[in-house]
């Protein structure tokens, strides 16, 4: 039977913390310990495999990509967290030619977990206030 995270608070952002270390380090192979096999990202069913190759993309896309925790709320089983980038994307960039040029923009994200790994990410990033460094 699946089970809704029974973790506490602090063990869920512990958890979720490790996470984005595992991102940050691009520690791929890990990436399951922390992602649920049939993880969905904004209602699309990606699975951990769709997860990797999307975020392996970001990090080729966007090699100073940091991921930096600003607010976190941890409510079992749900994460919310507002991330911040300070990043020089490659190209073009959520439709806009950024084309190398350092941009700072935040990431607001929500989380379920389920089974002690991430189930759902729902997800919007600022895309305004790339818009007004450009």
């Amino acid at each position: 039977m699946t089970s809704i995270s029974p973790m506490p608070k602090a063990e869920l952002s512990d958890l979720y913390k490790a996470y984005i270390a595992c991102l940050n380090g691009q520690d791929w192979p890990n990436l399951g310990r922390f992602v649920h096999d049939e993880v969905r990202h904004n209602g699309r069913l990606l699975g951990v495999s769709g997860y990797r190759a999307m975020l392996e993309n970001d990090f080729d896309a966007i090699p100073d990509l940091h991921f930096d925790i600003r607010l976190l709320i941890s409510d079992p089983p749900h994460i919310a967290s507002r991330l911040h980038f300070d990043c020089t994307p490659r190209g073009t960039f959520l439709g806009l030619p950024v084309n190398g040029k350092r941009v700072s923009f935040a990431e607001n994200v929500f989380y379920r977990f389920r089974d002690g790994k991430i189930a759902d990410v729902w997800s919007i990033l600022d895309k305004a206030a790339i818009e007004s460094q450009l």
